[in-house]
């Protein structure tokens, strides 16, 4: 069977999508050290559950690169090409953190560097961060660490390590054609487990069961995708009237459960369905928001950096705030308009990184998968 990977078709407005998202994500990690209505709001301060929505795209996207893994062999490359893909800024970023621990311990004579004794900073959170687990519950491990969004990251490798290997089990045993229950097992699985956590179906995990948070959304995408295939030969001769109104009620009902996200996450599978409704729509990309969207230039460009933006943000935030209040003296409230500097200046790190660092690797990957092909041959 043909390897989907050779498929080159782009989501273009998803991409867009993921590029907005992670932005959010950093307005809401920037928020607790402003004081200002533009970061000090509902939205803002919820928008935490936006790394929802990378899961369920994740699983999409995933899905349509791979529909078949037949044996070991092809499931060693699918996990070495994730791993190529995500563990090189990881690791990059982790080292900068350490690197960061240690000048504030130099300077702390000298500049006042938050808090000197970060207990979440220590000997057995690098480990955890360094090995991709610091998503699972490990004794000794009370709050998130490092680059605090990388356990999002970890959450996407044991997502990647049940998907692979579940598909290499489904085909192996002939039940591709049942492939949809047992995606829709991993996820009912996970929803148990989490109610067992917590006595409800609350998702904001991180530090402990940011996995089972990230198994989840990932297999809502894998479906998402299942049915966006099924489907979308049929459904993408309907009106363009009919993407447009689906576009807005998604956003809108998006915005609406962000907002008010302090009362709904303790029913957290919300997200997930809402999330899931707004990639398979503007999957099509048929509506007048999905044109808008593509006719910027600038959003195309924070898709592509948006992982970089993703795991660059919590240190250039930590940075900029050395900086700008405790050394220059503003007030938090300048973060009214500070924050579009600040994001200026992570917009082009992250640049540098996607070009030097995450290209650069996966580069490297495609280089050593046409290697061993042409061996083959």
């Amino acid at each position: 069977m043909k390897d989907q990977n050779s498929i080159k078709h782009r989501f273009e407005v998803l991409d867009i999508f993921r590029g907005i998202f992670a932005s959010l994500v950093f307005l809401f990690h920037l928020s607790p050290f402003a004081e200002t209505p533009v970061l000090k709001n509902s939205f803002v301060e919820n928008s935490d559950m936006f790394v929802d929505f990378f899961f369920v795209l994740s699983g999409f996207v995933i899905a349509y690169s791979y529909q078949y893994l037949g044996n070991g062999q092809q499931l060693k490359l699918f996990l070495t090409k994730r791993v190529y893909r995500i563990y090189p800024l990881h690791f990059f970023m982790l080292m900068a953190f350490v690197g960061m621990e240690v000048a504030k311990n130099l300077l702390n004579p000298y500049i006042k560097v938050n808090n000197l004794e970060n207990p979440a900073n220590n000997v057995l959170t690098f480990f955890t961060s360094l090995f991709l687990i610091n998503s699972t519950p490990v004794p000794g491990v009370a709050d998130v660490s490092w680059n605090i969004p990388s356990w999002s990251i970890s959450a996407e490798m044991m997502a990647y390590l049940v998907f692979g290997g579940l598909l290499v089990g489904i085909h192996t045993s002939g039940q591709y054609k049942r492939r949809n229950i047992f995606y829709a097992l991993i996820i009912l699985i996970s929803l148990a487990c989490l109610w067992q956590v917590s006595g409800s179906f609350q998702i904001n995990y991180s530090f402990n069961y940011g996995f089972l948070r990230g198994i989840l959304g990932f297999f809502a995408g894998v479906i998402c995708f299942n049915l966006f295939s099924a489907t979308h030969l049929q459904v993408r001769n309907w009106p363009a009237f009919l993407f447009t109104a689906g576009e807005l009620v998604t956003l809108a009902l998006i915005g609406f459960c962000i907002y008010h996200g302090e009362a709904l996450k303790s029913f957290g599978i919300v997200f997930e369905a809402l999330f899931f409704a707004c990639i398979y729509i503007f999957s099509f990309e048929k509506g007048i928001l999905s044109t808008g969207l593509k006719s910027v230039g600038l959003l195309h460009k924070l898709g592509q950096y948006s992982y970089s933006i993703y795991m660059t943000h919590a240190l250039l935030i930590s940075l900029f705030n050395v900086l700008f209040i405790r050394i220059l003296k503003f007030s938090p409230a300048s973060y009214s308009w500070l924050f579009i500097v600040n994001f200026v200046l992570i917009y082009f790190v992250s640049a540098w990184t996607y070009k030097n660092i995450e290209m650069r690797f996966q580069y490297k990957s495609s280089k050593k998968q046409a290697e061993k092909q042409e061996v083959k041959i």
